[in-house]
């Protein structure tokens, strides 16, 4: 993990149905999502232009898979970056809906 990745928080806005991650205290990124059940559903995952590059899109990823795992939920990757940061990290594979 670089040093900038290491500076990235990460917290849950549920209001918001998102997760934002700031680094220093700027807001660095976002990833929303849709709650029905027991199924999450990733929508979209955004980083500022000015923070691409420093591990806030994997920090959002990583954060919101292990959140759904500690809750026992089933992950619906409609996220292009969410479903390929499963593909790069399989350990989070089995938390897949599958069709």
């Amino acid at each position: 993990m670089s040093e900038a990745a290491a500076d990235v928080s990460v917290v849950e806005d549920p209001g918001a149905h998102r997760y934002r991650a700031t680094l220093g205290k700027s807001v660095a990124g976002t990833c929303e999502y849709e709650l029905s059940g027991q199924v999450i559903t990733f929508t979209h995952t955004v980083v500022s232009p000015e923070f691409e590059g420093r591990g806030v899109g994997s920090a959002l990823a990583r954060r919101a898979l292990d959140d759904a795992r500690k809750r026992g939920l089933s992950v619906v990757p409609a996220c292009r970056f969410i479903a390929a940061y499963i593909q790069r990290h399989p350990d989070y594979a089995d938390l897949v809906v599958r069709t």
